[in-house]
């Protein structure tokens, strides 16, 4: 019992430490983001990503947790159970069990990801109404180093992030086009295996 009184007490302090040394103007600006977001029934955003000087671009629909994900050569569906990634150039698609943790970095989530596991700070604020804020992992064995975050302080739109994994290698998302309460029903979200002739399924589900 005295050992658990020791565990909790010091959860505590850990846990009153870390919101104080939160940002204050970051957290108001993540916030207003993250309210944002969440208010609207759905969106699409075009947007480009790449590393290393190489740029693609991709283009997302989302709708209470669902996405339809096009990237180059591939279609993500994504109906909140079942993740389909159909490949073109193989023309197979894979299921697997939804794992909402592994999608925390896609521009259907980045907005939320500051509310768990990261501490955050501003670290610029541009004459354009752009504000950059970094995030940096609580969890030491995490993949990603830092997430840089570029915010628009006056309409609360994200414009892009960095992604720094422990390696140094840096991949890049620009947002470039937004459209949000666009209409979309859910069957946008499944994949329709004969709207693939041929193709070859792959079921990874347990």
């Amino acid at each position: 019992m005295k050992i658990l009184k020791i565990a909790l007490i010091n959860a505590f302090l850990f846990s009153t430490f870390f919101s104080q040394a939160q940002d204050p103007k970051a957290a108001t600006i993540l916030d207003g983001v993250s309210k944002k977001y969440k208010a609207l029934n759905s969106f699409n955003v075009g947007f480009t990503y790449g590393a290393a000087g190489e740029s693609q671009k991709g283009d997302l629909t989302t709708k209470s947790g669902k996405y339809y994900l096009k990237l180059a050569g591939q279609e993500v569906y994504n109906d909140g159970k079942t993740v389909a990634t159909y490949v073109k150039e193989a023309n197979e698609v894979n299921l697997s069990t939804n794992d909402p943790a592994s999608n925390e970095f896609s521009p259907a989530n980045i907005y939320n990801i500051y509310k768990n596991g990261y501490q955050y700070k501003l670290v610029e604020e541009r004459k354009d109404g752009n504000a950059v804020i970094d995030l940096t992992p609580t969890n030491k064995s995490a993949h990603v180093a830092k997430v840089r975050m570029t915010v628009n302080k006056n309409d609360s739109s994200i414009k892009g992030w960095q992604l720094t994994d422990k390696s140094g290698k840096v991949q890049t998302f620009k947002i470039t086009k937004f459209t949000p309460n666009v209409a979309v029903n859910d069957q946008t979200f499944s994949f329709n295996k004969s709207k693939y002739p041929g193709v070859e399924v792959i079921d990874l589900r347990d």
